[in-house]
């Protein structure tokens, strides 16, 4: 917040202090009067500049709280499509009682970036459930991204959630995003970690699975990869929910695993 818009606001409050006058029986201020309050008021200002800091971090934070609580209403709203999609990868027991749910690509740099840490948190939280949302945002500039995340939901239908983190991890292992991962790519993570590719009929069946996804991210407000949601499974409780629309580090995906457990 700039300066002009901080004495904006100042300037706000003090009409206001004045109408409530006016609708009191007592005298209102004249505008001679108003006019030296509001010269008093901009002279302590320019004098105590750290009060305009602390009015703007606190409106600051009165934002990132406003934000929060609507995007943990919106989850709230879409919370069985988020949890329940049997046609999502997951990974972690199934009476997990807290869920990491993360939209990603796999030719993002940001999530190359965060699958490390993705994955050092998975193995510090093994009774949390990690649900993956393939969100090939980047396949209208190269298709080997939707390639990639056909293929993931196939392992993931055919051959369960031992194979398709393998897979996940994999393919963020071969250190090419932004543009540079390939299909041969693909087709050499499969065989390097043994898995068959997918059947032709099972790869037609991801596309509205993707579809679904994509109208989930947008029903979200997500408008880029990573995004992450951190949540009680069962709770209905909106202040246990975070959610990170960008990357993040290992402390604070660990911080919000304990704010949804209620810790």
């Amino acid at each position: 917040m700039n300066l002009q818009h901080s004495l904006f606001l100042i300037a706000t409050c003090i009409a206001s202090v004045n109408l409530a006058y006016a609708e009191d029986p007592q005298p209102t201020f004249n505008t001679k009067q108003q006019a030296e309050i509001g010269k008093i008021a901009a002279d302590y200002l320019v004098a105590h500049p750290d009060i305009l800091l602390q009015v703007s971090q606190k409106l600051q934070e009165q934002e990132a709280a406003q934000q929060a609580n609507a995007f943990a209403e919106v989850v709230l709203a879409n919370k069985d499509a988020l949890l329940a999609d049997k046609n999502t990868p997951s990974v972690g027991p199934a009476d997990a009682k807290i869920a990491v749910i993360e939209f990603f690509d796999y030719q993002c740099v940001y999530c190359s970036r965060m699958a490390p840490v993705v994955e050092n948190v998975m193995k510090s939280n093994p009774s949390v459930k990690f649900i993956f949302k393939e969100w090939p945002i980047f396949g209208s500039r190269w298709h080997s991204s939707i390639t990639a995340a056909q293929t993931g939901l196939s392992v993931w239908k055919e051959r369960g959630s031992d194979d398709y983190i393998a897979y996940h991890n994999a393919i963020y292992k071969t250190g090419h995003d932004e543009g540079e991962l390939t299909d041969k790519d693909i087709a050499e993570v499969l065989k390097k970690i043994d898995i068959p590719a997918p059947s032709p009929a099972t790869l037609a069946q991801t596309t509205p699975v993707i579809d679904n996804i994509n109208s989930l991210a947008h029903k979200l407000g997500f408008n880029g990869t990573p995004a992450f949601i951190v949540m009680p499974i069962s709770a209905n409780n909106k202040d246990r929910i975070t959610v990170f629309a960008g990357a993040v580090d290992e402390t604070a995906l660990t911080s919000a695993i304990n704010k949804a457990s209620g810790h």
